[in-house]
């Protein structure tokens, strides 16, 4: 298993060690790309955001509509950041179609 794959894997992360956006689970490159243009730099950052907030957002900034799946990562690093068990991003998908659904987006 290549670095990157063992870093995005959620069972091999450690939130003492999460020091880089990708140090994060779930988070890639492209994840922290994303991150970064919502103004998160580190992970403890993450603390006390809203996971469809940081989504909604990074939909203005950029003028587009993400995947939904985008909302399931965020959701499980914000998850992590605040004490939660390290989950893969799919864990999120049936609370991401409740949240979406209850709120009509």
């Amino acid at each position: 298993m290549e670095d990157r794959e063992k870093k995005m894997n959620p069972s091999k992360s450690d939130r003492s060690k999460a020091h880089q956006l990708t140090d994060l689970p779930n988070v890639g490159p492209a994840t922290a790309k994303d991150l970064r243009l919502l103004g998160i730099q580190v992970p403890q950052d993450l603390v006390g955001k809203d996971p469809l907030e940081l989504y909604q957002r990074l939909n203005e900034v950029t003028g587009i509509e993400h995947d939904p799946c985008v909302l399931d990562i965020l959701m499980s690093v914000t998850d992590f950041m605040a004490g939660a068990t390290a989950q893969p991003w799919w864990a999120y998908t049936q609370r991401r179609k409740k949240i979406l659904l209850d709120c009509d987006l």
